[in-house]
């Protein structure tokens, strides 16, 4: 029934996984020495990877409804299942609560919108998957921009102030 819809946001999710990655590898070293970080830049991944994965299923058999609800289903569960426990977003503290508490809402609420079936819900999913990728895009936005840790920077000036 969307499937031009979804095949449009299936690549655009996935180019956003991709330009995701580049912005976590700029800040590669930060990521790799904390593990909540690592934890949290996963998160934000699965704000793209899983409404693109969404996307594909959707189209892979858009005769048969059953496929539809089955993959958004799993793949819903999987995605508030996965966020719940990451917790910690970037961002002020509020935002990160807000925004895992709403992703978690978000996905659940297409796992049973896929349970359900019918157009409705199928539309419904359709909206509630772009405000996921819209949550998502904010959430990676505020960790792009999130100063470094004070240790961290004082880290990576340590040396270029030795050299001079």
């Amino acid at each position: 029934m969307l499937d031009a819809f979804y095949g449009a946001i299936s690549p655009a999710a996935l180019a956003l996984l991709g330009l995701w990655l580049v912005a976590v590898q700029m800040r590669a070293d930060e990521v790799r020495a904390s593990r909540e970080l690592s934890r949290r830049t996963y998160a934000v991944a699965l704000f793209f990877a899983l409404p693109g994965l969404m996307g594909v299923m959707a189209l892979v058999d858009t005769a048969n409804p059953v496929f539809w609800r089955v993959s958004f289903g799993l793949i819903g569960l999987a995605g508030a299942a996965v966020l719940f426990p990451v917790r910690g977003l970037p961002g002020g503290e509020r935002v990160r609560n807000a925004a895992d508490i709403l992703a978690v809402i978000l996905y659940a609420a297409i796992a049973v919108l896929a349970i359900i079936g019918g157009p409705v819900a199928e539309r419904t999913a359709a909206v509630l998957l772009t405000s996921l990728i819209f949550l998502g895009f904010n959430v990676a936005w505020l960790f792009l921009f999130a100063p470094l840790a004070p240790a961290k920077a004082a880290a990576r000036e340590a040396p270029e102030a030795a050299g001079r």
